[in-house]
């Protein structure tokens, strides 16, 4: 049964959410802004980072300065506004959407950036349908006006025409591109004028006026368009209701520039006000509050070597209910034991410091615990183990050879550290005369990330072999049963090859959607599956 009990100050005043978008976008960018402004940072650096520039703060990974993309998650928390603010910045590309979908597991809103020049694009659809499916808040941020523009009624009804949630706009655009001047504060009935600074790398001064006010700083075109929009925003009669938003049913709209830091502020402070204190999750046998004094939660990323000089690794644990306090002992459900939770860091990206105590809905990072992997539950009590962290299906597929054998060792132990980390799956071919790694990953970007790794981090030399599969399929038997060992009446196609998953489970690797359809006929007697078998 759900308890409902009020929940402690400490509780209540966190937000854990992450920021999500198609690529190039400005998510990176919108985060970069929240820490200027939540004075986490003094100056804001810039995505494509020149030589005389600082790169981002939540880029932290060398690969990431290079390519000036972000390929992993980062963890970033801050006080601002009476609020501890735990934002997750993820990537955006769709090859590294893996860890997205992991990362949106441990959060309880999302702030979904959109280019107004462009809409709505590919990986923000089906980044927004995976919040969709976890009831995840959604916040939208129309980024960019500072180019041109689609115009803001367009984007409006593009959100509920293609994404299907309606939307509700808390501030409007004056203008786009060079005459974007700044946005009305619907709710205050307000005009913020913004100023440009070098860079970026400054808040934006701004000053505050009323519509009226302001038709010479605007022009008489510009002035006039808006004051019909507005109007015709006010004549649809639509009501803000948080329930709404809460709920899934409703995204608050803010149009903006984050590279110019033009209504930054204004998103950052209302979001933290709408947006939900930590919720809890499904256990095994029990619906886990925040409330619930014992203290638990899961692991949902493990990064390696953050700290390069110390080789270490990092298990981001999403607090889920209780306290946390340092060297506490809990029990680990997957492996059935007590364990200490020593070592515990509060992290910045790259940074960190020794956290003694945390809260529900903190990200906790645990140094050093080799017996971590994604998913794994602790917890105060026994029996409780949350199951939040899906796998997929990998969708490219390689192999990776060694071609030094004097460091065959250290290729190994850096493998198999970056597949804990959930870079990639490891499948194995029982027949293959060869043992060199099979690989499979959501993009081909995961094996350029992979090698680079390897080579950098743990000066283990590796080539990549591409392969023909692009499909993998799971098999169970008709009657619902797993498959223990190989089947040995098994018709595979041209091109088709059996091999086993890291868990043991039986799977076939297909070159083509047709060859899928081929198989499944050929035997009748098995099923094939999309996603792993429980």
């Amino acid at each position: 049964m759900r308890r409902f009990m009020p929940l402690h100050p400490e509780i209540a005043r966190r937000r854990t959410f992450a920021i999500i978008s198609h690529p190039d976008a400005g998510k990176t960018t919108l985060t970069e802004k929240f820490l200027l402004y939540g004075g986490a940072v003094q100056l804001a650096g810039s995505v494509t980072a020149k030589k005389n520039q600082r790169t981002t703060t939540s880029d932290w990974m060398e690969l990431e300065k290079q390519r000036g993309i972000s390929v992993s998650s980062t963890v970033l928390q801050f006080e601002y506004g009476g609020c501890c603010v735990n934002l997750l910045d993820t990537p955006g590309h769709k090859d590294f959407s893996e860890d997205t979908y992991r990362v949106l597991t441990a959060v309880d809103a999302a702030i979904m950036v959109i280019d107004a020049g462009k809409g709505i694009e590919s990986q923000t659809r089906k980044l927004f349908e995976v919040c969709r499916r976890r009831g995840v808040p959604i916040f939208t941020y129309m980024n960019k006006l500072d180019r041109p523009a689609r115009p803001p009624l367009e984007l409006l009804d593009e959100l509920e025409s293609v994404l299907g949630i309606a939307a509700f706009p808390l501030n409007w655009p004056l203008g786009d591109g060079p005459e974007f001047k700044g946005v009305y504060d619907r709710e205050h009935r307000a005009v913020h004028l913004f100023e440009r600074t070098p860079g970026g790398a400054f808040r934006a001064p701004e000053k505050i006026a009323d519509i009226e006010s302001i038709a010479d700083v605007l022009g008489p075109a510009l002035h006039g368009r808006v004051r019909d929009e507005l109007e015709l925003l006010e004549g649809a009669g639509a009501d803000f209701s948080r329930d709404e938003v809460l709920s899934g049913k409703l995204t608050p709209v803010f149009f903006g520039s984050a590279a110019n830091n033009f209504g930054v502020q204004l998103l950052l402070d209302r979001f933290l006000d709408l947006a939900p204190e930590p919720a809890g999750r499904p256990s095994r046998e029990d619906f886990i509050e925040p409330t619930d004094p014992a203290f638990s939660g899961f692991v949902f990323k493990i990064q390696a070597n953050m700290n390069p000089k110390h080789r270490d690794r990092v298990a981001f644990i999403r607090i889920v209910s209780g306290a946390f306090e340092r060297d506490m002992t809990v029990h680990h459900a997957r492996l059935e034991k007590t364990m200490r939770l020593g070592n515990s860091q509060r992290l910045f990206a790259q940074d960190r410091e020794t956290v003694d105590e945390a809260w529900a809905g903190d990200v906790v990072g645990i140094v050093g615990n080799y017996d971590f992997l994604v998913g794994d539950t602790v917890s105060e009590k026994a029996g409780v183990e949350f199951r939040e962290i899906p796998r997929f299906a990998p969708e490219c597929f390689a192999f990776l050879h060694n071609p030094s054998t004097a460091k065959y060792k250290r290729f190994r132990e850096g493998l198999d550290q970056l597949l804990k980390e959930g870079v990639a799956q490891a499948f194995e071919i029982p027949d293959s005369v060869q043992r060199v790694p099979l690989l499979g990953a959501v993009g081909p970007l995961q094996f350029e990330v992979m090698k680079y790794r390897l080579e950098t981090e743990y000066s283990a030399e590796c080539r990549v072999e591409s392969t023909p599969w692009s499909h993998v399929r799971w098999l169970s038997e008709r009657g619902g049963g797993s498959i223990t060992s190989a089947p040995d009446t098994l018709q595979l196609p041209s091109g088709v090859t059996l091999a086993r998953d890291a868990f043991g489970g039986w799977v076939v690797l297909f070159p083509s959607e047709w060859s899928i359809q081929y198989f499944a006929d050929k035997n009748p007697e098995l099923l094939v599956h999309s996603v792993p078998v429980s």
